[in-house]
Parts: C-alpha cells; sequence; structure tokens
C-alpha cells in the first residue's frame, strides 16, 4: 500500500502551451483548484489501497479556464479501484 506522501502519485506542473488562451480567463486559478484536487484524490486512492506505482494524475486547466484532473490507471490499479468502490457503495 502506498503512503500518503508517496511521489510514485504523479501530479504534474501547469503546462502554459497546452492550453488555448482565451484574454481574461484565469487558467491558473483552475490548475491550482485541480492540483489540489489530484492530490486529495492521491490522498484516497492510498487509503483504498491502490498502488501507486499504477497510478498518474495530472492537473490541467480547461479551455474556459475551469480545472481539470484526469486520471490514468494500471489495470491491476483499475481493479483495486473498482473493487474499492464496489465495497464503499455496498457499505451505503
Amino acid at each position: 500500500m502506498a503512503g500518503l506522501g508517496d511521489e510514485a502519485f504523479e501530479v504534474e506542473e501547469f503546462d502554459p502551451d497546452a492550453v488555448l488562451w482565451v484574454r481574461g480567463v484565469d487558467y491558473v486559478a483552475g490548475w491550482r483548484e485541480a492540483t489540489d484536487t489530484a492530490a486529495e484524490l492521491r490522498e484516497a486512492l492510498a487509503v483504498a489501497g491502490v498502488d501507486a506505482s499504477g497510478v498518474r494524475l495530472r492537473a490541467s486547466s480547461a479551455s474556459d479556464g475551469s480545472g481539470v484532473v484526469r486520471l490514468e490507471l494500471s489495470v491491476p490499479a483499475a481493479r483495486v479501484m473498482a473493487a474499492a468502490v464496489a465495497r464503499f457503495g455496498k457499505a451505503s
């Protein structure tokens, strides 16, 4: 199981070249929110027992400036996550 501070959960830096810039849109605020949310998700996945080596989180901004978190999972990590979500659903 991965620790909460495990660096294997990758959160990428803001990439200004990945955004179609529109004057007046605050892309950095959206990226900051996505970065914070990706960190929260990273912690939740670690608590759920998802192996950090099979997970990649990417924070970015959409064209309207809103934050976006992208999640990539290896097949084993996806299976663990699916089982954790299923257990959570049955507990509710």
